[in-house]
């Protein structure tokens, strides 16, 4: 069962979140302030930051924009990106980001990556740590492998804690998330929120326009996404867009949040107008014609124990 995420007067997460990684960057000041209105008045309470997003002008944008709304939001940062999974690491900066966001409680910290080399349960206990102290509510892990989760699960139940939300790479062209990792948030009841649902621009079709971005700004996004099928997917997903005369951002994010599993896919964008199309998604009634379609537009990948036959 999908989990709920309320913020402190219970006001439910809204269907998909907003994340700040442009806030101070490709956004300034103006244009972080508008995007943030923007997602407000279209009813968005989900709202996501890191401790690394440009040097944590993220975080102190969105902690000065809160103000009376608050208390009917919910605010999630992440920590350990860089230096590791320890308790002082984790805690350390935490604190950093609670002073930034301008928070005496935090709705949700993400451990940001899994870290190899430090043992998770003295990672999980410094999450526990941090919500005994009250200073978090929810405890979420980020880009973890399905069995990575699990093995949270299991270690924060020592720890009197649960793992609440997940946040994956999830999109039309990056479906590994449905092999292993929506399955077990359905069956674990962990909420998930992926993240890159346009994966990186591609899916608007910008890039067959000769647009720039992610893709041709960051090596890594280039690689992520540098399969010819992938460019291809994002074609046709543009003529199937131009038929039923929708943007195919709205596609993209509506067939994101439509897995069976209930995702909250984490939009973004570095102007309120880049952003409409996104925010279009929460009315656009995806069937499930429309959703089988654009899903034989990528490869499905196989399933977790490659019994491919009984697909």
């Amino acid at each position: 069962m999908e989990k709920q995420l309320t913020s402190l007067d219970g006001t439910p997460a809204s269907r998909l979140a907003f994340g700040t990684m442009q806030f101070g960057g490709r956004a300034d000041v103006a244009a972080s302030r508008a995007i943030f209105e923007a997602s407000l008045a279209s009813g968005i309470t989900h709202f996501d930051t890191a401790y690394v997003y440009n040097d944590g002008a993220s975080e102190e944008l969105l902690g000065a924009m809160l103000g009376d709304d608050r208390e009917r939001l919910i605010i999630a940062t992440k920590a350990a990106y860089t230096g590791g999974g320890s308790r002082k690491n984790i805690q350390d900066s935490f604190e950093i980001s609670r002073k930034r966001l301008k928070l005496d409680v935090v709705d949700v910290l993400y451990m940001h990556r899994f870290d190899p080399d430090t043992d998770l349960h003295e990672s999980m206990e410094a999450l526990a740590e941090l919500k005994q102290q009250g200073l978090i509510r929810y405890v979420g892990v980020s880009n973890f492998a399905a069995w990575q989760v699990v093995k949270a699960i299991n270690i924060a139940a020592k720890f009197d804690i649960s793992v609440d939300i997940l946040q994956p790479m999830y999109n039309l062209v990056k479906r590994q998330a449905e092999v292993e990792i929506l399955p077990m948030c359905a069956d674990q009841g962990v909420a998930c929120a992926p993240y890159s649902p346009l994966g990186g621009g591609l899916l608007t079709g910008k890039y067959s326009l000769g647009d720039t971005g992610r893709l041709t700004e960051d090596d890594r996004y280039a690689a992520r996404y540098g399969l010819d099928w992938m460019h291809q997917a994002a074609v046709g997903l543009g003529q199937v867009a131009q038929e039923l005369d929708v943007s195919a951002a709205t596609l993209a994010v509506a067939w994101a949040a439509a897995h069976p599993m209930g995702p909250t896919p984490i939009i973004s964008a570095r102007t309120a107008e880049q952003l409409e199309p996104s925010l279009a998604a929460l009315d656009f009634q995806m069937t499930p014609e429309l959703y089988d379609r654009l899903s034989g537009l990528s490869p499905t990948p196989p399933p977790a124990t490659d019994r491919i036959e009984e697909q």
